[in-house]
């Protein structure tokens, strides 16, 4: 339980008007219960005929205290009913008193009402928050933890776990804010009609509460193994569908079917050993709370019969029938214990991403760049995922403005991870990047990416129109301007004739990833993308390595258009297209090996001239 009020404390300080209002509501509610069940006593005595048996006087309320005012009400109210029946009889008087028990539970009702109303902007704008806080550090987490993670099993936090989570909170709040208060009130008038009744019953009581707190510290772990299950599955699924034409191509419909299938047999059996867990709370707690009714009653029937007992037997029934209403909270507070824990081992599954440290911070004093007007230097770079081991080894690099680099080297030689480092998708483990001689470190994280453009080897669309893909990141502007500036960045990109053979236009939709575009159509459409940005820093990661030969020169034409008078750093595996590089540098196992142009790397006749060679066979 203190785990789930922690839950609540990290999200529901905004809504902490609703939990004044149901708490108030809660209270109300309970004193009208009580008032409800206390009418009774009065028309039990009536009908047993043992109101004439004493005579009341009525006591001004002057005189009350904090100590007797409870018996300065219940005198009054019997002699209010005394009276009653003096003047217009036993049948009258005993209407009257229904009517009020009437109305204080309607009263009850329609307080119970409100504080349930009131909970759920809470409930479910925790929910809300917990969903977008989620999302929002998503975005936020580098690039290393991306590469980390199993994608399905992040879709599965933010799915399955988020809808735990609501479950629980849905099923739980209510219970956490109302039923304490319902205890607390019904025992304190326990207390007061019989405090060694009370006393006993709360000696008997705490073994319902030890009981559930075992099984529900069982269902927490339970609830784990049954999430990370449940994950697998998602895992299992996301790579299927990313993966379709690769398991058709090898056959391999039987090895991913028997795969999925012992994923989803491993969480319906984690499923059903929480379920029928979960399943087992309300015949314990309905077995549990009848054994309680029974000990209390046979308790207190023996202080009566022994003539030890401070109360008589209407009072007596009284207090069983509130016993029994404090019995149902208590049975509902022990089946919250079992949603709880369900909830919260949700919640430490998506603390692992909510808590995950992200290590490309911003500081509080970071710089604003407005351009490049120099260079950017690389000066003894030196990076690793972890540190056991390194990729880049103390690499220093000057790229001036308006220049192209190229970088070129072995699949898996560190070139996709240096220009990485240079946006600040990864920090640097040793040396410094400097634009224009300030550490990137220095800058904010928003102003350094605006100068920069990426045209990556896989052309990244989402599932929306031309004209939104191509102006991504820039909807904020004025549309009708944008949408030329939309259309001219397309036809640079060599894109404005087949958007416009499409049949709807720039307001087409380009399918989940740009799958109803061939590879050329996806890679120009990133392009247009990139020039409409119009950075001063270009990046181009083998963006012509996977297109036919027709599609690369449409694209290669695109790109040396955006290419023009900007500052590029290109990786490239076809040596051909960066024949004309102002410079080359040559990467081998994280190290620069070699650089120069074209011309100088092929008279040294070293590693860049083998790569050449190997490409002209």
């Amino acid at each position: 339980m203190r785990d789930f009020v922690r839950l609540l404390k990290r999200f529901a300080f905004p809504y902490r008007r609703y939990v004044i209002l149901g708490v108030l509501l809660n209270i109300l509610s309970a004193v009208l219960n009580v008032v409800s069940f206390m009418s009774i006593i009065p028309m039990l005595n009536m009908l047993f005929g043992m109101q004439q048996q004493r005579h009341y006087d009525y006591v001004p309320w002057s005189q009350a205290t904090g100590a007797d005012i409870t018996e300065v009400i219940v005198n009054n109210m019997y002699f209010w009913t005394q009276e009653a029946v003096q003047a217009h009889g036993q049948a009258w008087t005993l209407m009257a008193i229904g009517i009020v028990l009437c109305l204080a539970t309607a009263a009850k009702t329609a307080c119970y009402f409100g504080s349930t109303a009131v909970i759920v902007p809470l409930r479910s704008g925790l929910v809300r928050d917990i969903r977008t806080r989620l999302y929002d550090k998503v975005l936020r987490l580098p690039l290393s933890f991306m590469n980390a993670e199993r994608r399905g099993d992040i879709i599965a936090r933010m799915s399955g776990d988020v809808q735990e989570i609501e479950n629980c909170i849905a099923s739980s709040l209510d219970s956490v804010v109302k039923n304490p208060i319902l205890i607390m009130v019904y025992f304190s008038v326990l207390l007061k009609i019989s405090w060694e009744l009370t006393l006993f019953t709360l000696l008997v009581i705490p073994t319902l509460g030890w009981a559930m707190g075992w099984v529900g510290r069982k269902l927490k772990a339970q609830s784990l193994t049954t999430q990370n299950r449940l994950s697998e599955t998602m895992s299992q699924l996301d790579e299927t569908l990313g993966g379709m034409r690769i398991i058709k191509a090898f056959l391999a419909e039987g090895r991913m079917s028997e795969r999925f299938h012992k994923c989803c047999n491993d969480y319906r059996d984690a499923f059903n050993r929480m379920a029928i867990r979960q399943n087992s709370a309300h015949p314990m707690s309905e077995f549990m709370g009848t054994c309680i009714i029974v000990i209390v009653l046979w308790f207190g029937g023996l202080l009566i019969f022994r003539g030890h007992s401070s109360f008589d037997a209407p009072t007596f029934i009284c207090y069983m029938v509130l016993l029994y209403s404090v019995i149902n909270p208590l049975k509902e507070f022990s089946r919250t214990s079992y949603l709880i824990p369900r909830g919260l081992a949700s919640m430490e599954r998506i603390d692992r991403i909510l808590q995950a440290d992200n290590p490309v911070r911003e500081k509080p004093d970071a710089v604003t760049v407005d351009g490049l007007r120099d260079s950017i230097r690389l000066e003894h770079v030196s990076f690793g995922y972890d540190t056991e081991r390194e990729i880049l080894h103390d690499i220093d690099m000057e790229i001036g403005r308006g220049k192209t680099i190229a970088l070129v080297g072995q699949s898996g030689g560190g070139k996709s991870t240096l220009v990485d480092l240079i946006p600040r998708f990864h920090d640097v483990s040793k040396g410094r990047i400097t634009i224009d001689g300030v550490d990137i470190r220095d800058m904010k994280i928003h102003s350094l990416r605006s100068l920069i453009g990426n045209v990556n080897q896989e052309a990244i669309l989402f599932n929306d129109t031309f004209f939104n893909n191509i102006a991504f990141g820039a909807l904020d502007a004025d549309r009708e301007d944008l949408r030329e500036r939309v259309i001219e960045a397309a036809k640079v990109a060599n894109a404005h004739e087949f958007i416009m053979a499409s049949e709807n236009g720039y307001d087409t939709m380009v399918g989940d990833r740009g799958c109803r575009l061939s590879g050329g159509q996806r890679q120009r459409i990133s392009i247009a993308r990139a020039i409409l940005k119009n950075p001063p820093i270009l990046i181009l990661d083998e963006a012509t390595s996977a297109l036919d030969t027709e599609s690369e020169l449409l694209v290669q034409e695109a790109l040396n258009r955006l290419m023009k008078s900007r500052t590029t750093v290109a990786i490239a595996h076809r040596l051909s297209t960066i024949r004309n590089a102002d410079e080359i540098y040559v990467l081998h196992e994280g190290r620069i090996v070699e650089r120069g142009t074209h011309s100088e790397l092929m008279a040294k006749d070293g590693y860049y001239r083998h790569l050449h060679d190997i490409q002209k066979i």
